[in-house]
């Protein structure tokens, strides 16, 4: 019985690097949505505060990477309230979050726009450089497309 044949490991390691870019420009557009959606939720953007309002579209965004509809909450009517219960509400404020807090969110932001970066120049170099640039152009039109039409179906 003879032995199967053994891919060379320069051959394997080139069909790796191959799927990884097919893949790579495929997922490209859906990590830059998550990680820069991302980054904006880490400080909240995404939601009315206050008086602070988001853009309708910051609003709508936040959505679909967070519960993937496209869509706003509806707006809850707020509870009357007395003079008074403004008054006390007021006093009493939030407790400052730990020095960690704003650490760690700083260092979450680092690392979503550090992955939006290293994705775009991901797909520079399969477009320019790579070997399949048409079915590389395939794959990144496709993987922007497919969830915008998802999206339209929910």
């Amino acid at each position: 019985m003879n032995k199967p044949a053994r891919m060379h490991p320069a051959l394997r390691l080139a069909l790796i690097r191959r799927i990884h870019t097919w893949l790579g420009v495929f997922a490209a557009p859906s990590i830059l949505f998550f990680a820069l959606t991302g980054a904006v939720q880490l400080y909240g953007l995404h939601e009315s505060r206050g008086d602070y309002r988001p853009p309708a579209v910051i609003e709508r965004l936040g959505m679909l990477h967070k519960d993937q509809v496209f869509t706003l909450k509806p707006k809850r009517a707020k509870p009357a309230k007395t003079q008074n219960a403004d008054a006390g509400q007021r006093e009493h404020k939030k407790a400052e979050p730990k020095i960690g807090v704003p650490l760690l969110k700083a260092l979450f932001l680092v690392v979503a726009l550090s992955l939006a970066v290293t994705t775009v120049l991901g797909v520079w170099m399969a477009l320019a450089h790579g070997r399949d640039r048409k079915l590389a152009w395939g794959l990144l039109i496709a993987g922007a497309v497919l969830p915008v039409l998802l999206t339209l179906l929910t």
